[in-house]
């Protein structure tokens, strides 16, 4: 009978040098924003391209760890972790500078903390994977803010507006599955 070994997935990866990478780009786009007052055309494009590049960093971490056999422990807790702070810092700031609705901002981050904390709590039953909608209501979180911080000229502007009312009716609805997911799960498991 031979004995299998598992391979020890090094925490200093690529996929969790990225998941850093986001970590450091919050507080170098929350300084921008800032900086910017939401008037400054200049830095609102600069901090519009460090919320983007930070955000494309979730995308290719998760890619990275998967495609490579890279998933960590950090980088479960770490990765969801940085995109709470990314988004929520945003959408805090939007709403500090008046450019978004403060109930928008509670809405979403109640959802999103509220989610994570229930998946993790959820861990001693199994794992509640990301769903498409998760997925989708991501994309479209990250378009929507990424369109309120780039000084876009009306009518322009308004695109923002609707990819933001997408981005909650998603964030809403899939915060609905996942809490319907979360209570199969534990009725299975007992």
């Amino acid at each position: 009978m031979g004995t299998v070994r598992l391979k020890k997935t090094p925490v200093l990866n690529a996929a969790n040098a990225l998941t850093v990478v986001r970590i450091v780009l919050i507080p170098v786009f929350v300084a921008l924003v800032i900086a910017s007052e939401m008037t400054d055309p200049w830095l609102r494009v600069a901090s519009g391209i460090a919320f983007s590049v930070a955000s494309i960093t979730d995308y290719v971490d998760g890619w990275v760890a998967r495609r490579f056999e890279l998933v960590t422990s950090f980088g479960k807790v770490a990765d969801p972790i940085a995109d709470k702070a990314l988004t929520g810092s945003a959408l805090v700031l939007l709403s500090a500078y008046g450019v978004l609705p403060w109930w928008i901002t509670l809405v979403i981050l109640v959802r999103e903390w509220g989610i994570t904390l229930m998946r993790f709590s959820m861990l001693k039953y199994g794992v509640i994977a990301a769903s498409r909608g998760g997925k989708l209501k991501t994309v479209l979180q990250i378009a929507a803010i990424a369109w309120y911080l780039f000084p876009f000229p009306s009518p322009w502007s308004a695109v923002g507006i609707v990819l933001m009312y997408a981005a909650l009716i998603v964030t809403v609805v899939t915060g609905i599955d996942y809490v319907v997911a979360a209570y199969r799960l534990r009725r299975e498991s007992q």
